[in-house]
Order: structure tokens, then sequence, then C-alpha cells
């Protein structure tokens, strides 16, 4: 006696995406990039001097002022900027699909 055949393949469903998806992929896109903007900039501005944890804790003041510090935290603009930009690549995967209200 041989074996049942196996069952056929269930179609593979693509999944649908509304217009909200595609509206918080852009925040998410513009909010990286603009965290990133602020990131990179603002440690090399004159304001940098004057924030909350140096008040806190005055002794501190060198750390505020050390240029790997402030590249460190430039770094993290950068990695937020990498983050929008692997984001707009994504974008791809809402090309295609139509809209099912």
């Amino acid at each position: 006696m041989a074996p049942p055949p196996p069952p056929p393949p269930r179609p593979v469903l693509q999944p649908a995406y509304r217009w909200y998806h595609k509206f918080s992929a852009l925040v998410f896109i513009l909010f990286c990039m603009s965290v990133g903007a602020v990131l990179i900039v603002f440690p090399w501005l004159d304001d940098w001097n004057q924030n909350f944890f140096s008040a806190i804790v005055p002794e501190w003041h060198y750390v505020w002022d050390n240029s790997y510090v402030r590249g460190a935290i430039s770094g993290l603009g950068v990695v937020n900027f990498y983050i929008a930009f692997l984001e707009v690549l994504r974008l791809r995967r809402f090309a295609g699909h139509d809209e099912e209200d």
C-alpha cells in the first residue's frame, strides 16, 4: 500500500498594507532624520556647554567639552541617518500592494 500523497502547498498571502502603515513609515523616517541632524550638529555648537547635566554636576564639565564625547554623540546621529536610509529602502515593501478598505 502506497503512502498518501502530500497535500498541495498553500499559497503565500501577501500582507495588506493600509494608508496608516505607509504614513507611520514616513513619520519614522522623518523622526530618525531630524534626531540624527540634531545629534550631529548640536554637540559642536556653543549652546552645548549650557546643558542640564553640566548644571547638576559641574565637576564633569570636562566631559562635555571632550571632543571624543561630542564625536560619540555625533556618531549616534550618523546611526540615526543610517536607520532612516534603511527605512527608505524598505519603503519598497509597499509597492505593488493594493489597499483594501
